[in-house]
């Protein structure tokens, strides 16, 4: 049996060797996902895969150096908070998009004009509703004007906000837009069929001094697959180069196999189990009590889902945030111990002492899932669990149907709790399951101030009523798991951004 095993592992990347190699020589890296993107416009998705895809072919204004989190200008050479509610920009000359229409201060005051208005129904919208309006003040500057202080503006800037070519995108509407992109990146988009495949190009007329660089490999393949397993077909057959997310318990076969690398790097990504305390999805929920959200909240062991089905180090967050995160105080948590016993009492107490039945959604590796349920299960909260794509998930969770759901939110890598309190805690969006005015307070006062101290104070206070409520469940930090081909060099980032245009072949 552990001949078989290893046989069933081994051999195809053996044979699929001298494929690889073909690929090599055809300076073309082939890249597996398995959360298709529907819409690459980069504002047009909340997916991981979409804001890594957006970095390949798109540029903002400003690069966020992945090793020590540094500002360096992109298409913006300098910047300068003229106040709180104030920034100056200069652009840098000579940038030209795909199509070869120059870049000007035009394309920065569209983007920002457009992607701020609620009109424009982003996929994200407190990504960028905190800016007010963008002019321009000179062919190559340009002035930010925000609707109140931001202090995380410049990692918005450099994550989350690229930049529109205006002439283009307005002559060929949205649509089109999103079908044929344009953008000012180090790779092209040269095809793509929505939810399959997507094909670039290095852009040859990229401009010098990108902190991004010229890109050494000069086409990359993405397509999308179904599955987790599929995926991992695809990189054992040879038709793979690079695959990441990979089920933690394949990682030890997979480092066995001699044409592979494997890694593992904890990420900004936090796994949840979002409670719905508001009753969006249907009358007399029982979610709506929050000693049955209490009950939950007891009845999960996180840490062992974190050591034994997490592994590579992942953490339980104490607070619904990533440690490093401003903001992020681990203090101002009311804490829940795994209690079995305790969340049974809960339950009983809330008068539910047979339990009830509820539905979970989930799109996270189905094994996982299967983890939490039985969890619930076992204090008599029976959830059935309905294992989707992430993109139907998401889209049934902002209808505000999913009475548990289960998924992962990674701040869209902004090192600021305003990238994951008004997205899952507060402000009324589609992932909000608690719409609870206290909490919408709170987070304005925390994002409306430049002063760190009242910050602190204000997320603090949201912190401690949110656990206090168990709205809202922080399962653990994510460990994402790489598997790529042996002749590719590639470097991992706590970021959860791959870089495919700083990889290239040995």
């Amino acid at each position: 049996m552990r001949i078989a095993r290893r046989t069933a592992l081994v051999t195809p990347a053996i044979l699929a060797a001298g494929h690889a190699s073909a690929q090599r020589a055809q300076d073309t890296l082939r890249i597996v996902f398995r959360d298709g993107v529907p819409n690459i416009d980069p504002y047009y998705n909340s997916l991981r895969t979409g804001l890594v895809l957006a970095h390949q072919a798109w540029d903002g204004l400003i690069h966020r150096d992945p090793t020590d989190f540094t500002m360096k200008p992109l298409l913006a050479t300098a910047w300068n908070w003229v106040n709180a509610t104030t920034i100056d920009f200069t652009l840098r000359a000579g940038v030209t998009f795909h199509n070869g229409d120059a870049f000007s201060a035009d394309d920065v005051v569209y983007t920002l004009n457009l992607v701020s208005s609620p009109e424009a129904r982003t996929a994200t919208p407190s990504n960028h509703a905190w800016i007010e309006r963008a002019e321009k003040t000179g062919d190559l500057s340009v002035r930010v004007h925000l609707k109140r202080p931001t202090p995380a503006a410049l990692e918005y800037f450099a994550f989350v906000t690229p930049i529109y070519p205006k002439a283009y995108r307005e002559r060929v509407g949205a649509d089109v837009y999103a079908r044929q992109p344009v953008g000012a990146g180090p790779y092209r988009v040269t095809a793509q069929n929505p939810g399959a495949m997507v094909e670039f190009e290095r852009f040859e007329n990229y401009y010098a001094g990108s902190p991004k660089g010229r890109p050494a490999i000069r086409k990359l393949v993405v397509r999308f697959v179904p599955d987790a397993a599929t995926e991992l077909t695809e990189l054992l057959s040879g038709r793979a180069d690079w695959i990441w997310a990979i089920n933690p318990d394949q990682m030890a076969n997979l480092a066995r196999v001699p044409t592979l690398e494997t890694a593992r790097q904890e990420s900004m990504r936090i796994g949840y189990l979002s409670i719905d305390a508001a009753g969006r999805s249907g009358a007399g929920n029982p979610l709506t009590n929050v000693l049955v959200r209490r009950a939950i909240w007891h009845a999960i062991d996180r840490q062992t889902i974190a050591t034994s089905l997490v592994q590579g180090g992942s953490r339980v967050p104490t607070a619904p945030c990533y440690p490093s995160q401003f903001g992020c105080d681990a203090d101002a948590a009311v804490t829940y111990n795994y209690d079995p016993a305790r969340a049974r009492a809960l339950l009983a107490e809330a008068g539910f002492p047979n339990g009830f039945d509820t539905e979970m959604v989930s799109y996270i590796l189905p094994q996982w899932g299967s983890s939490v349920q039985a969890y619930l299960q076992a204090v008599g909260i029976r959830a059935r669990l309905s294992q989707m794509q992430v993109a139907a998930a998401t889209a049934r969770a902002w209808e505000g149907r999913n009475p548990l759901d289960l998924g992962s939110w990674g701040s869209y890598s902004v090192n600021d709790v305003s990238a994951i309190f008004p997205v899952m805690l507060g402000g009324g969006g589609g992932n909000d399951y608690s719409r609870d005015p206290e909490i919408d307070r709170l987070l304005l006062e925390g994002g409306s101030t430049v002063d760190e101290n009242l910050r602190r104070a204000a997320y603090s206070a949201a912190i401690r009523r949110s656990t206090e409520q168990a709205y809202w469940l922080p399962l653990h930090t994510y460990v994402t798991t790489y598997g790529y081909t042996k002749q590719l060099n590639f470097q991992t980032w706590r970021d959860e951004l791959p870089r495919f245009f700083m990889a290239s072949w040995k």
